[in-house]
């Protein structure tokens, strides 16, 4: 499912004297030209959104380590009691969902595959015209868009939780060291 290989801003810039096989001109049709490269700028605005995602889950370790080094040494100093424990648990809770934020098995879609976009609109019996594969890979662009969304939608889940995690992970050693 995944397509990779050329990108789609290769594919938005048309080359000069492309043709069909028979060396006939291809007819264009502006509109779909300026779709297909709406559609492009869509799939990168969202590719990204993704790795503004995974930056972000980068500052949230950073952030975490940070709050639990400073707080939990200071809490931890007199042993564990109740809230330290539960500082702890959310420490572990926030590390899960870091891993699975930045876990490399999403099946993002922000390519194409060449030998599949020759055999599909080249190389066949008859060959698409420049507008008609813009128009094709316009909607595939579309559904991999629906498809990355999916995904996108459960990192942001994940991202919220896990700040809201630590916000109560901060709390937890504050009261750990109220308690003091």
């Amino acid at each position: 499912m995944g397509r990779k290989g050329i990108s789609m801003v290769e594919l938005s810039e048309p080359r000069e004297g492309s043709g069909s096989r028979t060396g006939a001109p291809v007819e264009d049709d502006p509109r779909l030209a300026f779709v297909y490269d709406e559609a492009v700028r869509g799939l990168n605005h969202q590719q990204g959104v993704v790795e503004s995602m995974n930056a972000r889950a980068g500052s949230l370790i950073f952030a975490t380590a940070f709050v639990n080094s400073l707080l939990g040494a200071r809490a931890l100093s007199d042993g564990l009691g109740p809230w330290d424990w539960i500082a702890v648990v959310l420490l572990f809770c926030i590390g899960g969902l870091i891993v699975f934020m930045l876990w490399p098995y999403h099946r993002y879609t922000f390519r194409f595959d060449p030998e599949e976009l020759l055999e599909s609109y080249v190389d066949g019996d008859r060959p698409s015209t420049l507008s008609g594969m813009r128009r094709a890979l316009a909607l595939r662009i579309k559904a991999d868009m629906a498809s990355n969304w999916r995904i996108i939608q459960r990192l942001r889940v994940a991202l919220q939780a896990a700040l809201l995690l630590l916000l109560f992970d901060i709390l937890a050693w504050l009261l750990a060291i109220a308690r003091t």
